[in-house]
């Protein structure tokens, strides 16, 4: 099957390369080089790069709508169109080009977490299980009719790129499988609908007013960005390791306590919190930080 394959981040990669062992991929479409790092140097997406290595045909658009890449994907006449992460919302006239559709591998099982961060979401919700699921794309957020969804379990201490991990493989294996036989799919019951949007660094800030529980599912949910953080005095503390008991200095929270492992203080490198909190003068448990 002739297919063009949209997506951008290292979640995209292990589709990418199930589907073109399987199918002919003519056009590995992904967002601009973007810069990263401390120089701010030029870096190409996860799957640009992957799609190299493969030695595949990239578009990079700046804008999806513009007529020029619409008129190439129509040249391609793909059979079939394949979204995972790509990061833009895909037109109409986009849409209508595949024979097949569009389909979309989406890191939750839909209804349920629909957006931009399902996995996040997830986890900050403290939910036990989450899953892929393979649509039909439309042109609502996470709205077309399903064609399969498997489930995993979320460890109790897992973090957010370790299920991400696990997902980004799960969802390559049902999409390939999928392809083998395409069906229109069954709707979704959007009356279940639950919504996961995009992370905002402000999120990342503890105050210690709230559970031990919760705290904790941040801390696993916005590893590695934009990660969690409390005030002390004038500084801002990062929170590189925590846990809900046993090592650690304790904090008192909502229902009890947490137990801060590491911490890094603003242009400091990374330290045993036990020391930092002796050094500011902490009371261990009772009074927070």
């Amino acid at each position: 099957m002739r297919v063009v394959f949209f997506g951008t981040p290292e979640f995209a990669v292990p589709t990418l390369e199930a589907v073109a062992r399987e199918h002919a991929v003519a056009l590995v479409v992904a967002q601009p080089d973007k810069p990263a790092g401390r120089g701010m140097k030029m870096h190409r997406p996860p799957a640009v790069e992957k799609a190299l290595e493969l030695g595949l045909e990239i578009a990079q658009p700046p804008k999806i709508r513009d007529p020029a890449f619409l008129e190439r994907v129509h040249g391609i006449a793909p059979e079939a169109a394949v979204v995972i992460a790509y990061g833009k919302i895909l037109p109409k006239a986009l849409l209508d080009i595949p024979r097949q559709g569009f389909l979309n591998v989406h890191a939750s099982i839909l209804p349920k977490y629909r957006g931009a961060a399902p996995i996040q979401r997830v986890i900050e919700a403290g939910e036990e299980i989450t899953g892929v699921t393979i649509m039909r794309v439309d042109e609502e957020l996470d709205h077309g009719p399903m064609l399969a969804a498997e489930t995993i379990a979320i460890g109790p201490d897992e973090h957010a790129p370790s299920v991400s991990r696990r997902l980004s493989q799960l969802g390559a294996d049902l999409l390939v499988r999928t392809l083998r036989d395409l069906r229109p799919g069954h709707p979704q019951d959007h009356s279940q609908a639950t919504y996961a949007p995009k992370i905002e660094k402000r999120e990342g800030l503890v105050t210690f007013d709230e559970s031990a529980e919760n705290i904790y599912n941040r801390f696993r949910a916005f590893d590695p960005w934009p990660g969690v953080f409390f005030e002390s005095g004038d500084e801002t503390i990062k929170i590189l390791d925590m846990s809900l008991e046993g090592e650690g200095w304790p904090v008192a929270v909502r229902d009890g306590t947490i137990r801060l492992i590491t911490l890094q203080r603003p242009a400091k490198p990374k330290a045993a919190a036990t020391d930092i909190a002796r050094g500011l003068g902490w009371r261990a448990g009772a009074a927070r930080p």
